[in-house]
């Protein structure tokens, strides 16, 4: 069973990758299940914002027309803030979907890519406001299945990498949450793309959240184009093996299934 839970189209508005495209492309790659996950930001200026019912529709007719080749997930990935709660949970409720990432690309109503949330503060301070955000939105917002990327700032960090045992607090707050909850994590294949000095999430995430009790974990490749469909899926189910995970997870209609590594 090889799957790819974090995948973008031209949906997302920073891709331009034909959805039916993706479909053969996958299929040719030879994977079993694939899960969309369009974006859907919200609380900046540079928001990126899928059209959801064009998006449900295009997928509703690839989904019949390849059924006996490959699954199609319908997900979405949400880069939520606490305080947009309202919104995201309108979205949520109003959509039946397989499958949710929560993601943070915004803190403050700030951008990550750019530094706008960074700029002004010290590593330690940028640092601790992101998971500061993070342990609040994930308190306040049931509406995901698993947090995406959850040190994403490494990769957006203008200082270079900040030390996991500086945040390992934090974050072992964040994941007692989510075990506690139902939730999990994932594997994003993209810190082989961005080079990154290790997984991401780190190796000590992976680690910590597994000694603390937790099971769920899909593995997706963040691709938005050809190149990444099934980039590094096979080498992080043999980490996660490695690692003491037994299982890794996909989803259907919010509950997870889990699949022998």
């Amino acid at each position: 069973m090889l799957a790819n839970y974090h995948m973008h189209t031209s949906f997302s508005p920073d891709s331009s990758y034909v959805m039916e495209d993706c479909v053969r492309d996958a299929i040719c790659c030879g994977l079993d299940e694939i899960c969309f996950t369009e974006h859907l930001d919200y609380g900046t200026e540079t928001s990126y914002c899928c059209d959801i019912q064009s998006y449900r529709k295009e997928l509703l007719r690839c989904q019949d027309k390849y059924m006996n080749q490959i699954t199609i997930k319908f997900g979405i990935e949400f880069g939520a803030q606490a305080h947009h709660k309202e919104y995201f949970n309108g979205i949520y409720n109003k959509y039946p979907f397989d499958f949710a990432l929560l993601s943070f690309h915004q803190i403050e109503d700030k951008e990550l890519w750019n530094c706008d949330f960074q700029n002004g503060k010290t590593q330690y301070e940028y640092n601790k406001l992101y998971y500061d955000e993070m342990f609040r939105t994930v308190c306040a917002f049931d509406g995901f299945s698993v947090l995406a990327h959850m040190d994403l700032m490494r990769r957006y960090d203008p200082c270079g990498e900040y030390p996991f045992e500086a945040s390992k607090d934090q974050i072992a707050e964040i994941l007692r949450y989510l075990i506690e909850h139902g939730k999990g994590i994932e594997l994003n294949t993209s810190s082989f793309k961005y080079h990154l000095n290790d997984l991401m999430p780190s190796r000590g995430i992976l680690n910590l959240y597994k000694d603390l009790g937790g099971e769920i974990i899909t593995v997706g490749t963040d691709s938005h184009r050809q190149a990444y469909i099934s980039d590094h899926l096979k080498e992080s189910y043999d980490i996660l093996k490695s690692l003491g995970y037994r299982y890794y997870a996909t989803f259907d209609r919010m509950k997870p299934i889990f699949h022998s590594l």
